[in-house]
This record gives C-alpha cells, sequence and structure tokens, in this order.
C-alpha cells in the first residue's frame, strides 16, 4: 500500500501545480504511515522522472508509449489503470487541473470509486482518510470519507499545499519505466489543441508578490495608489470580485472563489474586508499583510501583519519606503 501521486507534465514541462500534489502526498503519506511514489505520463520523460527521484519518495514511475506523447482521456486512464492494478496504491492524488478533470472521474470509475475533487485538506482520522471539500463557493467546509474496496481517488486545489514544503530525499528514488499495453483502437478520441484556462495579460499564480485592492479603494481613479505601491514592490496588481465586477480592473486579475488562486509568497491586500469567497483564492499565501481601516474585518484574523488605518495614508507611506529601502 502506498499514496501514489500522479504529476502532469505538458511538452516536458510541469504543471504548475504537481509539485504542490507532491508536498501533499508526502505529508498524508506520513500520515498515514505508507510510502510515497510518483508518476509521469508520456514519450521521453525520464529528465523529468529523474527531476521527480530527487524528492523523498520510494519509487518514480515513468510511464512510457508513444500513444502518450499528446493526451487523450482514452490513452491516460488505460495507462494509469494498469498501472495502478500493478503498484495497488491505497490513495491516489492528482493536481486539480482541466486535463485531470477530463479523465480522472473515469479512471476512478474502473474501480468502482469517485473522484473527490478540489480538496483543500486531508488528515488521518485513527488511520482513517478523511478529504475535505468546500461547498457553495468557499461557505462551507464539508468532511469526506471513501469506503469500499479500491484506491481513493483525489485532486488537490491550487494552494491549499505549499510546494516548498516539499522533501527532497537523502538519496535519488528508484525510476522505474512502465510500458501499458496500448493500442491505437483504444484511443477513440482525436487530440486537439491544450485547453487554456484563460488568455490572460497576466498568471496570477506565478506572482512572487501580489498587491490586491478592494472596495476600500472607493473609486477607479484612485486605484493608481494601489498600483504605485505594486510598483514600488515589484508586484502583480489583483483585485477582489467587487472591483472586477464593476469593470475597474480586468476579470484577468481577481482573486477567489470565481477567479484565480494564488499562492505568493506575499499578499498585500488593501481595502479588502475578508469575505470568504476572495479568502479562498489566497488563503495559500505564505505572508499576508492587511491594511483596512475596520480594526474587526475579518481579513485581520488570516493576515500575518495588520495595519489598522485609512489606506490612502498608508499605502503611499508604503511605497516610499519600498522604494528608500531599493536604494
Amino acid at each position: 500500500m502506498s499514496v501514489l501521486a500522479v504529476l502532469e507534465q505538458s511538452g516536458g514541462q510541469w504543471h504548475r501545480t504537481s509539485w504542490e500534489t507532491l508536498a501533499a502526498s508526502q505529508q498524508l503519506a506520513a500520515a498515514l504511515g505508507q510510502p510515497v511514489e510518483a508518476a509521469v505520463i508520456g514519450t521521453g520523460i525520464h529528465v523529468l522522472a529523474a527531476e521527480a527521484s530527487a524528492r523523498k519518495l520510494a519509487k518514480v514511475w515513468a510511464i512510457e508509449h508513444d500513444l502518450l506523447d499528446v493526451y487523450t482521456a482514452d490513452g491516460y486512464t488505460a495507462a494509469l489503470e494498469q498501472l495502478l492494478r500493478k503498484a495497488q496504491p491505497s490513495l491516489v492524488l492528482f493536481p486539480h487541473t482541466y486535463q485531470v478533470r477530463d479523465f480522472a472521474p473515469k479512471l476512478a470509475t474502473r474501480f468502482s470509486q469517485v473522484l473527490v475533487s478540489d480538496v483543500i485538506a486531508a488528515r488521518s482520522d485513527g488511520g482513517a482518510l478523511t478529504l475535505v471539500r468546500q461547498y457553495f463557493q468557499g461557505k462551507l467546509n464539508g468532511d469526506v470519507k471513501v469506503t469500499g474496496d479500491g484506491p481513493v481517488f483525489a485532486s488537490l486545489q491550487a494552494g491549499a499545499w505549499r510546494a516548498d514544503a516539499l522533501e527532497n530525499g537523502p538519496t535519488a528514488a528508484t525510476v522505474e519505466t512502465f510500458v501499458p499495453e496500448l493500442s491505437a483502437a483504444q484511443i477513440r478520441q482525436k487530440p486537439e489543441p491544450p485547453f487554456r484556462e484563460a488568455a490572460r495579460a497576466v498568471d496570477l499564480t506565478q506572482a512572487g508578490i501580489i498587491v490586491s485592492v478592494g472596495r476600500g479603494i472607493k473609486e477607479q481613479a484612485n486605484i493608481a495608489v494601489v498600483e504605485d505601491l505594486a510598483r514600488a514592490l515589484g508586484a502583480e496588481l489583483a483585485a477582489s470580485r467587487p472591483i472586477c465586477d464593476a469593470g475597474w480592473l480586468p476579470m484577468e486579475r481577481q482573486v477567489g472563489s470565481s477567479g484565480q488562486t494564488v499562492a505568493p509568497k506575499m499578499y498585500v491586500a488593501v481595502g479588502i474586508s475578508g469575505a470568504i469567497q476572495h479568502l479562498v483564492g489566497m488563503k495559500g499565501a505564505k505572508t499576508i499583510v492587511a491594511i483596512n481601516k475596520d480594526p474587526n474585518a475579518p481579513i485581520f484574523e488570516v493576515a500575518d501583519y495588520g495595519i489598522v488605518g485609512d489606506l490612502f495614508e498608508v499605502v503611499p507611506a508604503l511605497a516610499e519606503a519600498a522604494r528608500k529601502a531599493k536604494g
């Protein structure tokens, strides 16, 4: 029995959430008292498999086949089914990506199981695994316990686990090539260009520092105050939903349950009250700084540093201090 992390790659490049999934697998494997393994799928993937093997793992499976060069749900499902029947893991974890949402439910069904999707937390209750999901746009959390034979399948929400918690191994893990039995007749789909999540001018998920603005900014013209702080910090500018709904900033800069989920090194929330829908999108930030004139604003409950004050006084002062610190 083991915990298996299925890592996603495309064109020889890791999906950004693959390392988060591997970090979660390490943590859950430790709680369950089981070894952790990883799998990567495609062709010519031994460089990626070798990179993964540097992590603290029992084994890395390199699933190789010419018919896996381009993603198809049929190909990935068939290949992973064969691996799982060989490896016999107790828990299979995926990043919650569009690709996983396409094939993983089908894979779980092959084992008479369901995919518990978009998981934000997990714990071991007396050796039994409990997965936590959110409902009603993050207003409620629900515990899920999967029963029955076969492995448990779960996809993990981006930012729910931190990639920087990933442990390296003292030595490289074993890399084993697994060649599934596939035929062209099994691949019923004609591969199409990969789905793009959005045609974004900026990908906030890759930002190291984010300055986000909320309704406390009062009017669109005042966003320039926050933009100045973002420039001074070398940060990306983001916003809560009301700002984007009003058209003051483009929707691609929205953070929250209906926007992007981010996990920067620092997240500066300016004039954001801290509604649960927004917290869902930024809770993975390593350091949270909140600026709000209301001392009872919910954002202060999750902030590492809080400044109670008028943002129109605080933000320019912070921007000036940042510029001086940079010389």
